[in-house]
């Protein structure tokens, strides 16, 4: 049953005619209400889809809002907390990229979609954890700069036979990094019946450990169709809170329990609630910048489908 808070914010979503879309790494209370919940390439694709409303409001952190911009500039883009930023994203420089360009001149530059706007302006294409296996090899080139996440780069070269050149050499995500192989080898003394899922944005040496490596919307995919009944993911800990609402028969465990993504919890319904109303804090990109993304962004969308 809904709080009395969810209600009013979804009674003032629908007067200000605003969607809500959500990461799978939000609140459980926020996810409950949100119009959307998915992963960073289904909400970039649900993004790029909506016609029919004047403001979106984005439960995720800040690249994922200003991705939502660079689809939707005519729309008013809102965040319920403008401090919810990436850490990952935040490794990698417009002026390591450019450092990066001239060292190798003929590669490719290939970003994850966790990186800022102003490095997404100097890509060649954008991945996410869900496509890159399926993209990576739709360039021409045969070396490419890849960033910011370093164990998506080892994780991707599994699956192309294209020289992968890390920038920034230790770009991560610090939740992911948490995953050690002895949490694996607990689990299973613990959950002798269950699969454990691991991200791809996890230790190499933690994903050979696992059973599959998938990215969060990966995870929803394969735990739907699977005859499995109980599962460990190793990722952040509310993918829990999207399948406990979804795949309520089954049975999941954190591989970790403090894989906790802090800037993703700066949104509460309190904060929601506020930015309905004022509608603010607001997502600006500028016009330049918004057209230098749109090309990787579109061709990361097109080769996704």
């Amino acid at each position: 049953m809904l709080s009395k808070l969810q209600k009013e914010i979804i009674e003032l979503k629908d007067k200000k005619n605003a969607i809500i879309l959500a990461h799978n790494y939000q609140r459980k209370d926020i996810q409950e209400i949100a119009d959307f919940v998915g992963d960073s390439l289904e909400l970039c694709i649900k993004a790029s889809e909506i016609k029919d409303k004047d403001i979106l409001v984005f439960c995720g952190v800040d690249f994922m809002a200003e991705t939502a911009y660079i689809l939707n500039p005519d729309k008013k883009i809102l965040i319920p907390d403008s401090d919810a930023d990436c850490p990952m994203a935040n490794m990698l420089s417009k002026s390591e990229i450019e450092e990066a360009k001239e060292k190798y001149p003929n590669a490719a530059v290939v970003l994850y979609v966790n990186s800022t706007a102003e490095a997404k302006a100097e890509s060649d294409l954008l991945v996410t954890s869900g496509n890159v296996k399926k993209i990576i090899n739709v360039l021409d080139e045969d070396t490419v700069l890849f960033g910011p996440d370093s164990n998506l780069a080892k994780y991707t070269e599994d699956f192309t036979d294209k020289k992968l050149i890390p920038i920034p050499g230790d770009g991560h995500c610090y939740v992911h990094k948490m995953f050690k192989v002895e949490d694996i080898e607990s689990a299973r003394e613990k959950y002798p019946n269950a699969q454990i899922l691991v991200h791809p944005e996890t230790n190499k040496e933690v994903q050979l450990a696992a059973d599959y490596v998938l990215s969060t919307g990966g995870i929803m995919t394969h735990i739907k169709e699977s005859s499995h009944d109980e599962f460990v993911l190793g990722t952040e800990i509310d993918i829990i809170s999207r399948l406990e609402l979804e795949v309520p028969d089954k049975t999941y465990y954190p591989l970790r329990e403090d894989a906790i993504c802090e800037t993703m919890k700066y949104h509460t319904l309190e904060k929601l609630k506020a930015c309905l109303e004022d509608e603010s804090p607001q997502i600006v990109l500028s016009d330049e910048l918004v057209e230098k993304c749109k090309k990787p962004v579109n061709r990361m969308l097109e080769a996704s489908k």
